[in-house]
């Protein structure tokens, strides 16, 4: 195929598309791949702050990239541990666009830091130093916010809280939980999830909390409240929502989403409530809140 634009041309053109469109423009031929694959492409799809970004890190990334289009890729496939440990940043590959996630530490959890309810622990598995495992509440609060600044303008996004269960985890089987998440003095919808990830299997077979003894103080809150299902029996099982695992291995629950317009100084806040039940719960262990692009549907 003939051309007769100049490479400094096409790469001009290729800077205003994608990550996704660039690599396949490379396809078309040498003198596309030399141009969609260039410095001056790969620049543009980085973020415009990323000396500062890495300059934040814990650990910056190696200093052995041999060209732009490296450093982005890595930076898509490596969450970069920033501000001493308390976020992690990274790229969405096929776009760019920023992603982010608030460690445990960087939330705000009521009784947090009461022993007898919180305990904060480390696990080989999770990127951040500490995570909040649950020991025992029965008011259940989990507060997050971002500056918008962080974030992608003009993009859709969607905060999931990242969490584990463990064999001992209880008290997530009737009642939901209330989520929200909004720009600081705006509105915010509010809706229902349910932590248990055992949620479609107690909708249709309600079972007893796991792991308690009968004259528990836990079990007695529970055992006799024959309205603790009426919250799902109210919704149709396409309304519930329920956690979903994810690639690596962590469970997550969407607490909501909202769009990003940049350009102005503002926060983003999510939050997680369960406090009616009257019920005690245990076993979750948080790793932190995780704010992505919405995916298009």
């Amino acid at each position: 195929m003939a051309v007769d634009l100049p490479e400094g041309c096409i790469a001009n053109v290729v800077s205003m598309t994608t990550p996704l469109e660039a690599c396949r423009v490379s396809m078309l031929g040498s003198i596309f791949r030399s141009a969609a694959e260039s410095d001056e492409v790969w620049e543009k799809f980085l973020p415009r702050d990323y000396d500062d970004i890495v300059a934040r890190a814990v650990a910056p990334p190696p200093p052995c990239f041999d060209s732009k289009k490296h450093l982005y890729l890595w930076l898509s496939d490596h969450p970069l541990i920033i501000d001493n440990a308390t976020k992690s940043f990274w790229l969405e590959k096929r776009s760019g666009r920023r992603c982010c996630m608030l460690a445990a530490r960087n939330l705000t959890i009521v009784w947090g830091d009461t022993p007898r309810y919180w305990r904060w622990t480390s696990l080989p598995e999770s990127r951040f130093p500490e995570v909040a495992e649950l020991v025992n509440v029965c008011w259940l609060e989990i507060r997050g916010k971002i500056n918008t600044s962080i974030l992608s303008p003009s993009t859709n996004y969607a905060a999931y809280l990242v969490f584990k269960s463990t064999e001992s985890t209880y008290g997530f089987e009737y009642q939901p939980a209330v989520v929200s998440v909004g720009i600081s003095g705006g509105e915010s919808e509010t809706r229902n999830v349910y932590l248990d990830p055992e949620g479609k299997q107690c909708l249709r077979y309600p079972i007893m909390p796991r792991g308690i003894g009968i004259f528990s103080r836990r079990f007695s809150s529970n055992m006799f409240r024959p309205h603790a299902c009426i919250p799902r029996e109210r919704e149709t099982e396409s309304e519930q929502q329920y956690p979903k695992v994810r690639g690596d291995g962590w469970m997550e629950i969407e607490l909501g989403e909202c769009f990003n317009k940049g350009g102005e100084d503002s926060e983003m806040e999510m939050s997680l409530m369960e406090v009616n039940g009257g019920d005690w719960k245990s076993g979750i262990v948080v790793q932190g809140i995780e704010i992505r692009p919405k995916e298009d549907t």
